[in-house]
């Protein structure tokens, strides 16, 4: 039974990983890329776990981190842009490239410590398994007659 977690993603709420934002984009910044996209986004939740999907074709995994914090993940990154051969220049680019950071903040019980991140084929899968529902659960607690120690 799904539990209805919420997800929203807000790409201006990347500035709460702040610290993590800067190190991550310095830690990748190795082509000085300087423009920037915004790579589209699907949040679901199956039974089991809360999936993210991002478009990233033609991305490297080793260009992409992926941060849990608290009750949001930061998915940032660059993508390359596409160059022409020397004989041809471009007369339409709309496919964006450069740096990005998207968050997706998390109003269920997930547990972030088991996520797990695939780059396949152009597409990120973060995939992170859900908590047991607690809330409306009868919990029996055994009555001992023994005094406790002080």
């Amino acid at each position: 039974m799904r539990s209805r977690i919420h997800a929203v993603v807000v790409p201006s709420e990347a500035s709460e990983f702040a610290d993590e934002l800067a190190r991550l984009m310095a830690e990748l910044n190795r082509t000085g890329l300087t423009g920037e996209c915004s790579p589209p986004v699907d949040v679901f939740e199956t039974d089991e776990s809360l999936e993210i999907l991002m478009d990233l074709p033609g991305v490297d995994p080793a260009a992409v981190r992926v941060v849990a914090k608290g009750n949001a993940v930061l998915i940032a990154g660059e993508k390359s842009p596409r160059r022409g051969r020397g004989d041809s220049s471009f007369h339409l680019v709309e496919r964006g490239y450069g740096r990005f950071a998207r968050a997706v903040r998390l109003s269920g019980a997930c547990d972030t410590g088991q996520a797990r991140a695939t780059l396949r084929d152009g597409e990120l899968r973060i995939s992170i398994p859900k908590l047991p529902e607690r809330r409306n659960r009868t919990i029996t607690i055994a009555v001992s007659s023994e005094r406790p120690q002080a």
